[in-house]
């Protein structure tokens, strides 16, 4: 059973060790999580993330909630990383330049501790 936390989990994926876990059935989540959410199985290990996923969707948002105001125009994306799906905001494209099939990394990304823009970390892509 896994008991690391969501924040350790972004500290990995931004030190280039990120990860899912998996339980025996294969079923892909993130942290944290002590059992399964697909068949309950509470034997869960960590495996790598793939260094490479694609952009299965993605939505340009404009009209943001306060904490992401300063950065609209954003494109927020679901990727598939092979055993999991990540959500997270794609860097490094133009919002007209987004396109289902891309190719991407995953990272994290700090944000600052500016008025109203929560701290904290999120979850990035950016093209390969």
């Amino acid at each position: 059973m896994s008991e690391t936390g969501y924040d350790e989990w972004l500290a990995a994926l931004a030190s280039g060790e990120g990860y899912y876990l998996e339980c025996d059935e294969g079923h892909g989540s993130l942290p944290p999580r002590r059992s399964c959410p697909h068949c309950g199985s509470p034997d869960l290990r960590e495996t790598a993330l793939p260094a490479s996923g694609t952009v299965e969707t993605y939505s340009v948002v404009h009209v943001a909630a306060p904490t992401f105001a300063g950065d609209a125009p954003y494109v927020s994306a679901i990727c598939d990383f092979g055993g999991v799906r990540l959500t997270g905001v794609l860097r490094g494209v133009d919002a007209d330049d987004a396109t289902v099939g891309m190719t991407v990394e995953a990272d994290a990304e700090a944000r600052g501790d500016a008025e109203g823009d929560g701290g904290g970390s999120l979850v990035v892509f950016r093209p390969r």
